[in-house]
């Protein structure tokens, strides 16, 4: 299988108690799976596509079978978004980055809490479904921006490093419509280790 559906690098509980077991069983079990089901369904109807990496696939939807274009956008972004989200966080984490991806934060917005602050009021300002992201652009500058439902930052020529996901699916049982709450939780489960590693594998 070229596009393989990871395991949780824990288990459903790990994250709590910022992010419930319930929930983070269902949007790993139904919601990520769905997309990831979806996504394989559609590339399949085009074998040459398997020999694609996903982001390759989703940096340029202009080059994929107008049948299945659609489906990719939603399913292969929400396939790839997920991946990324579960992957930058854990137990036992958060706190302040270090090494070079501390740097560059440091330098682009002069301290952690003005960093934090800006990631929390682009989560709340995405209207409706999406993420929250700092994305690296080709130069190795850094950005803070908002996708729509399951695009991703590759479809703008950038380089994804952190994700928060703002879908009501991520948090509604905990925290139903208080998403400033979960978002100001959710820092105690960054796993900087990951982003360090995200950053210092952009070429």
């Amino acid at each position: 299988m070229a596009f393989d559906f990871l395991p949780l690098p824990y288990g459903f509980d790990a994250l709590e108690p910022v992010i419930d077991a319930r929930t983070v069983e269902i949007h790993y079990t139904k919601h990520h799976a769905t997309y990831h089901k979806n996504f394989v369904a559609a590339v399949e109807k085009h074998p040459e596509l398997m020999d694609l990496s996903i982001e390759s696939i989703l940096a340029d939807l202009n080059k994929i079978p107008e049948d299945i274009r659609n489906v990719v956008r939603g399913n292969g972004g929400g396939y790839y978004n997920h991946t990324l989200y579960w992957a930058n966080m854990g137990p036992n984490a958060g706190g302040e980055p270090k090494g070079a991806v501390a740097e560059a934060i440091k330098a682009a917005y002069g301290d952690f809490a003005a960093f934090k602050a800006e990631i929390e009021k682009t989560g709340l300002g995405r209207l409706g479904s999406g993420y929250a992201w700092l994305s690296c652009k080709p130069d190795r500058s850094l950005v803070i921006h908002a996708t729509m439902n399951q695009d991703t930052p590759l479809a703008e020529g950038l380089t994804p490093l952190l994700v928060v996901d703002v879908w009501e699916h991520a948090y509604y049982l905990k925290y139903q419509n208080r998403r400033a709450e979960y978002l100001a939780a959710w820092w105690n489960l960054v796993n900087w280790n990951v982003v360090e590693e995200r950053f210092l594998a952009v070429k």
